[in-house]
């Protein structure tokens, strides 16, 4: 199995086990002198037993995380891991910006007068240039995860 099938089996996993969360909830109390909809225990049981693929298959992902290389040479989890800063450092600096750049309506000269704290033109430039590392990078990955068995 390819690490990206892997990935995409992970996300439906994720998805069937919310699914069956929100269908045990509805179906732990019914009213006296009916039945529930869906038996729980059986909701239950499915629920462990998808639990359990789950956590099989996030063994097998990570394992292979660690061990594949991307082209670059850098290991997957490091790869990751360098993703993840980047798009957090990304929304930061996107949200630096747009604080920065929030205008105030004067009504008069003799309001004070708000100036940004940093140079937002060179921070734009930032955002610009980690975004496209964050592009270069995340096509690695994905190159990497299709080709990559686990």
């Amino acid at each position: 199995m390819k690490l990206a099938e892997a990935l995409i089996e992970r996300a439906d996993l994720q998805r069937r086990l919310e699914q069956l969360k929100q269908r045990l909830n509805q179906n732990a109390q019914y009213q006296e002198g009916e039945e529930p909809a869906e038996s729980p225990e059986a909701l239950l049981a499915e629920y462990r037993q998808a639990a359990t693929k789950l956590e099989q298959l996030i063994v097998k992902i990570n394992l292979a995380n660690n061990r594949i290389q991307l082209e670059s040479g850098q290991l997957m989890v490091e790869a990751l891991a360098k993703r993840d800063r980047l798009k957090a450092e990304h929304n930061t600096l996107i949200n630096l910006a747009d604080a920065a750049t929030q205008t105030f309506d004067r009504y008069s000269r003799s309001e004070i007068k708000t100036l940004a704290a940093i140079d937002v033109k060179n921070i734009r430039k930032q955002i610009d240039e980690i975004a496209k590392q964050h592009r270069q990078l995340d096509t690695q990955i994905q190159q990497a995860n299709w080709l990559s068995e686990i």
